[in-house]
């Protein structure tokens, strides 16, 4: 599937679903707070490319698939972001692409 990780459009950055996967690799398995703290670097260094920092951020959608552990993601999430607080979207999927991903994340930011 060919795909862009992260697309800007005048102001307005795309970040594609994002997982815990480095050089191939699941980062974290079995922990959802580790995957979500991962999954928000990659997202940060998208950003970076296509010009925008995690200040620009506007609205999060996060995938897991096990939503009782929101807590764990919910606590990566709001230390990444501090006072920045996107608009957010927690949902529980049946699966994600490889069944050690716990957690996927997009994004999308304005550049004002």
């Amino acid at each position: 599937m060919g795909y862009s990780r992260v697309v800007r459009v005048g102001n307005v950055v795309h970040v594609a679903g994002t997982t815990a996967t480095v050089d191939g690799e699941v980062v974290g398995v079995d922990d959802a707070y580790e995957q979500t703290r991962v999954v928000l670097g990659i997202i940060r260094g998208a950003l970076e490319e296509a010009g925008a920092t995690l200040d620009n951020v506007v609205r999060t959608r996060i995938f897991v698939t096990d939503i009782s552990r929101w807590e764990e993601v919910g606590r990566a999430h709001g230390e990444v972001f501090g006072a920045i607080r996107p608009a957010a979207t927690m949902v529980q999927v049946a699966a994600l692409i490889d069944p050690q991903h716990l957690v996927e994340i997009e994004v999308e930011a304005i550049i004002s």
